[in-house]
């Protein structure tokens, strides 16, 4: 390891077993807080898989060489006079087991404020380490979108298979900078599979908690990464908020007003994306399969039926 990699993390010891039984190495969902985190969606998508599933910590990055104490100040809790705790602000990397037992990966905590490059070159060198897969980046930015309509998560990346089923942005557009952004580069750069997930949560609620954010992100993720994720209490969550929401909204007719005309926006955009992708997966939709998938699953069908008991000379059932 280079010297500069030793003063950025430390590995756990012993190390816990990454890998899963088949050859693909895992996934890493990249989760770090504090840029483009809109609805709190992106520290709340880290929190939720960590308080879910079981999870075992596999390095430790140095704050002291990442953050800037006197722009994120930590919390300071003071008892009867005695400081008695101070708030982590703690970036680490965990191995997590998905409701199956599958392994990933998943990077959490603030985004850092010094040393971007050696930062993400650290990170580069653990995804060689444990022989990651793909890289996936969870993003929520602001946007001009109602909250009635189906949660959009955009896509960008170099990998087909990890984009295709998302909103794709097929356009060039300039964003400020991030750790995150600059980790995806980085692999890219290297011939790695890397993507970023941006959910568009409604500008007018980006301060809020938006737990249907944090949904679309881990649902997103989950199917581009094939995890099995709890998220039941979040679609509770999301269903709770949106009747919250809607009677703050109803009898209001100034802000009536303006959902109706970001409904209006939003029809027309993705009617205009339809337009150009007649073929793609809209917001709210299931993936409908291919008839060359359909015909593999038919095979798999009957192939169950020759090997049940007593099936023996029966006639195949006919093709569809």
């Amino acid at each position: 390891m280079p010297e500069d990699f030793g003063r950025m993390y430390e590995l756990q010891f012993p190390a816990p077993e990454v890998n899963n039984a088949d050859s693909q190495g895992p996934t890493l969902i990249v989760a770090l807080q504090g840029y483009a985190d809109a609805g709190h969606a992106v520290e709340h998508s880290a929190d939720h898989l960590l308080a879910a599933l079981d999870h075992r910590p596999v390095a430790s990055f140095n704050s002291d060489e990442l953050i800037d104490y006197r722009s994120r100040r930590p919390a300071v809790t003071i008892d009867h006079n005695a400081v008695v705790e101070i708030e982590d602000l703690h970036i680490g990397m965990d191995v997590v087991r998905d409701s199956t037992g599958k392994s990933f990966l998943l990077l959490s905590g603030p985004e850092p404020d010094l040393r971007w490059e050696g930062f993400t070159q650290a990170v580069a060198n653990l995804v060689e380490r444990f022989g990651v897969s793909q890289t996936i980046c969870l993003y929520a930015a602001p946007m001009a979108v109602p909250h009635t309509r189906p949660m959009v998560i955009s896509a960008h990346g170099n990998s087909p298979e990890l984009v295709s089923s998302q909103f794709n942005l097929d356009t060039r557009i300039t964003v400020p900078g991030a750790a995150a952004l600059h980790l995806e580069r980085l692999l890219h750069q290297q011939g790695r599979k890397v993507a970023g997930f941006t959910a568009h949560v409604p500008h007018y609620l980006a301060a809020s908690v938006y737990p249907q954010a944090v949904l679309g992100l881990l649902e997103a993720a989950a199917s581009a990464a094939d995890l099995s994720l709890p998220l039941r209490t979040l679609e509770e969550d999301a269903a709770k908020v949106a009747m919250q929401i809607e009677e703050q909204v109803d009898g209001t007719p100034e802000i009536e007003q303006v959902v109706h005309m970001l409904e209006r926006q939003y029809d027309e955009e993705l009617e205009r994306y339809r337009e150009r992708k007649p073929h793609a997966v809209m917001p709210g939709e299931s993936a409908v399969p291919s008839g060359e998938e359909l015909g593999e699953e038919f095979e798999r069908f009957l192939a169950g039926l020759d090997d049940e008991p007593g099936t023996e000379g029966t006639d195949a059932p006919p093709a569809p």
